[in-house]
């Protein structure tokens, strides 16, 4: 494949994420680009600078399109667990069928940092600890102690208050008592 360059590339990326519906790594963009993982971070940023609807997640860049004849209802939960239970939230949320969008913290220091998670199956909650584990990395809510917030979506009010009430049953939401 000849290396495609510019517009070009970028057009070409983004119909590759329009298509796929699905997270497609750096890596694997450049490979189909035939440019190397830098160009593709600075075409999403430019990508980004023209209001693209594109996010990097932990699995790679993702396209949202958005589907008019769906409604998205979207909640602000404030969680507080261990990192051990961290696993545990996620397929909590993902099995009652609502996808994680973010993790937020409250830093003392820089104040709110968000980062995009955007799982919504317990494959992508697993690639997500994956990930975690072999960057060695630590969770965001290491650095409160395990205080966070997620914004999760759903289809439904329902899924929401279900995801909700089964974190409350496990002790993980954050009252305000706390």
């Amino acid at each position: 494949m000849k290396k495609l360059l510019g517009d070009e590339r970028r057009n070409y990326i983004l119909e590759l994420l329009r298509q796929e519906g699905k997270a497609i790594t750096g890596t694997e963009l450049a490979k189909r680009s035939n440019v190397s993982r830098q160009v593709i971070v600075n075409d999403m940023a430019l990508l980004k600078a023209k209001n693209e609807p594109i996010i990097a997640t932990s699995q790679g860049y993702l396209y949202l399109s958005s589907n008019a004849d769906t409604t998205i209802f979207e909640r602000e939960i404030a969680s507080y667990h261990t990192t051990a239970q961290a696993e545990d939230e996620l397929n909590i949320l993902v099995d009652a069928g609502v996808t994680v969008k973010n993790v937020t913290i409250v830093h003392p220091v820089y104040g709110y940092l968000t980062a995009s998670i955007m799982v919504s199956s317990r494959y992508d909650v697993q690639q997500f600890i994956q990930k975690i584990k072999e960057t060695d990395s630590n969770f965001l809510m290491d650095l409160t102690e395990g205080a966070h917030l997620h914004v999760i979506s759903a289809d439904s009010e329902e899924k929401l208050d279900q995801a909700v009430e089964q974190l409350s049953k496990k002790g993980y939401l954050l009252s305000i008592n706390e």
